[in-house]
């Protein structure tokens, strides 16, 4: 499967945006805006935890994945921490998410996790600013959608890999060498 790119990530950015802002103008009067703020959280951080999950390239324990952060939304929504609290919850399990399905590396977890951090200044700053949902998601989700820019892996390339790279190729053209001659002498 081909990796995310940023304008996918800014499509997911828009749709989450304008999901939550129109739920929360259309819910607003009839649930009160505790109850629908942590609601909108815990949709959005599922909706966005989908799409990572879909769109991860490994296959392995989505399933698994999906049950912890059910779990541990449950969890947060019953033991009914501050809403500051239980948005840093759901934020933590996206990064978890990303860390396990897209990072294979401490330090590019590290990173994702500033990205994170960022992304939540950033959805903080612009409703401070200007007081519209929409354009606080937008700016939390578009600066999430920069994942992508953190590579899977920093690890620099030593001679002990150089020297494993070169055994592992010449063990391979060895291999092949002698499948040829194999497929020549029985004709």
């Amino acid at each position: 499967m081909k990796r995310p790119g940023f304008f996918e990530g800014a499509g997911v950015a828009l749709a989450l945006s304008l999901s939550g802002s129109v739920l929360f103008a259309a819910l607003s009067p009839v649930i009160g805006n505790g109850v629908l703020t942590r609601l909108l959280i815990a949709g959005l951080g599922l909706a966005y935890v989908l799409y990572l999950l879909r769109r991860a390239p490994e296959q392995v324990g989505r399933v698994t994945a999906l049950a912890a952060w059910a779990a541990v939304a449950s969890i947060a929504w019953l033991l009914a921490p501050s809403i500051t609290l239980y948005a840093l919850i759901h934020l933590g399990l996206v990064w978890l998410v990303r860390s396990l399905y897209f990072r294979s590396s401490l330090l590019t977890s590290l990173a994702d996790l500033g990205l994170n951090g960022l992304a939540l200044a950033a959805g903080i700053a612009a409703l401070i600013h200007t007081g519209s949902l929409f354009l606080s998601l937008w700016s939390f989700f578009l600066v999430q959608a920069l994942f992508v820019v953190i590579p899977p892996s920093i690890a620099p390339r030593t001679e002990a890999t150089h020297a494993e790279s070169d055994e592992d190729f010449l063990r391979a053209h060895r291999a092949a060498e002698t499948a040829l001659r194999r497929l020549s002498s029985t004709r």
